[in-house]
């Protein structure tokens, strides 16, 4: 951006946090902070080693210099403002997780269905956390990145303790990265007259388990329970590998059979009359696969990161880091709710066609002068495909 322009959104920042209300993490004066500011250049770098001894110490450094990006560090330091990291002292740190949205697999059609996509995925791992890690609500804390993502923060205790190690393993677990189908599908001993051989039953995880084997017990049983009242049943499962049109009949059968699904729920094979395990399987890969989150690892691992602070104004979209109760995620709608700018009118120049959905609006800028609402100015600019004024 030129001159003109970054001092236009500089002000625009800083009446905003003039009168913000910011997010402050647990224990904020133990924090590492940094920041980016804005420039007329193509150089950013960032200010860190940043510590404050208060919240209206911070609040005077957001309004004094309006920075494009403002971050914490999920550690806890001894002494956060030192100039060396290992002079900081590392205490502990909160376990973050990061959904980045033009990371997620699929095609994108707009920057909506992009954050929409990332909301699902967000959602995704939220289960993972309350149902498999035991987690409650209040304790998860769902953050808008006011870009492409999604953050949750969690400072409970039982976690703050973790190492790099730890941290990857639970990322492993939600992405189902290591996930070993073959002790999934197993063969158990059973007492009986019969001798040692003859006296083993296949068996799968039941519906009440806990981890991965009950939730593939769910989707399985789910999944083939709903397509078992579909007309295209046969024609839907000959499209996996290796399930002919037999089989797929014989998968409709028993899947319409109350009595052989209760039994599939309690993790008995026997109920499948016959049909060999390696076909189930071919069908839960795809469960694992939809049920997986995707995650960015590294986020996670690193004790030591910076992360957006909520309540601040994300650089690259003017739009806010916004922080969510649980109930809130569901219907948040980042392109109208994280927009904080007004309706006023702004002339800019455009360098660039570009379209974007703002505010249940529907924008398209051609290559040249015009004016448009504040808020989709300010997107512009941030974005670089627009100057302030007609100059």
């Amino acid at each position: 951006m030129n001159e003109s322009t970054r001092r236009y959104v500089v002000s625009a920042f800083q009446k905003y946090y003039a009168t913000a209300d910011i997010r402050l993490p647990p224990e904020f004066t133990s924090r590492e902070w940094g920041f980016i500011e804005f420039t007329s250049g193509q150089d950013t770098f960032m200010k860190r080693h940043r510590a404050f001894g208060s919240e209206g110490e911070l609040h005077d450094y957001l309004s004094g210099i309006g920075p494009a990006h403002a971050y914490y560090s999920v550690a806890y330091y001894e002494y956060p403002g030192a100039p060396k990291m290992k002079e900081k002292n590392w205490q502990k740190a909160d376990l973050i997780f990061d959904i980045d949205s033009d990371h997620l697999p699929g095609d994108i059609n707009s920057y909506a269905d992009m954050l929409e996509k990332g909301k699902r995925e967000t959602l995704k791992l939220l289960e993972f956390l309350i149902d498999d890690f035991g987690f409650n609500e209040s304790q998860v804390h769902a953050v808008f990145s006011g870009g492409r993502g999604y953050h949750f923060h969690i400072s409970e205790e039982s976690v703050l303790s973790l190492g790099s190690a730890e941290r990857r393993e639970i990322v492993d677990y939600v992405s189902s990265k290591g996930l070993n189908l073959e002790k999934l599908f197993s063969k158990r001993e059973i007492s009986g007259d019969a001798g040692a051989e003859n006296a083993k039953m296949a068996v799968f995880p039941s519906e009440d388990d806990g981890g991965w084997g009950g939730r593939i017990n769910r989707y399985l049983i789910s999944y083939l329970t709903k397509l078992a009242t579909d007309d295209d049943a046969v024609k839907i499962l000959t499209g996996f590998k290796g399930i002919g049109k037999t089989t797929a009949e014989k998968l409709v059968e028993t899947f319409k059979d109350e009595s052989r699904v209760n039994s599939l729920k309690k993790g008995r094979m026997d109920a499948l009359g016959g049909i060999k395990k390696d076909i189930l399987e071919t069908i839960v890969k795809q469960g694992v696969e939809q049920m997986a989150a995707c995650v960015d690892e590294p986020v996670t691992a690193d004790i030591k990161r910076l992360i957006r602070l909520p309540g601040s104004l994300h650089g690259k979209s003017g739009m806010k880091v916004t922080a969510l109760s649980i109930d809130e995620l569901e219907n948040f709608e980042p392109l109208n709710d994280a927009v904080v700018f007004g309706d006023k009118s702004v002339k800019i120049k455009v360098i660039k066609p570009f379209a974007v959905q703002m505010k249940g609006k529907d924008l398209f800028v051609e290559e040249g002068i015009q004016e448009v609402p504040e808020y989709a100015a300010i997107y512009l600019m941030c974005r670089g495909v627009a100057e302030y004024g007609s100059h």
